[in-house]
């Protein structure tokens, strides 16, 4: 399993959510990403994830 970094910013810079989830893969991290960015309304804000070399597998801005 590989540690993914999902990060969710308010417009002023603010971290709204900064925490770190295991995955199999990149595709699998897309998908447990989302879901948790969907569960917690963060939809429409600025968010980041990115794979343990700092890949972004998810962006929002």
């Amino acid at each position: 399993m590989r540690t993914y970094i999902l990060t969710v910013f308010e417009k002023t810079g603010k971290k709204l959510l900064d925490e770190s989830f295991q995955a199999a893969n990149d595709e699998e991290a897309k998908k447990i990403g989302d879901a948790r960015l969907t569960k917690e309304g963060f939809n429409e804000h600025t968010f980041r994830c990115v794979s343990p070399e700092a890949k972004l597998i998810l962006f929002h801005r």
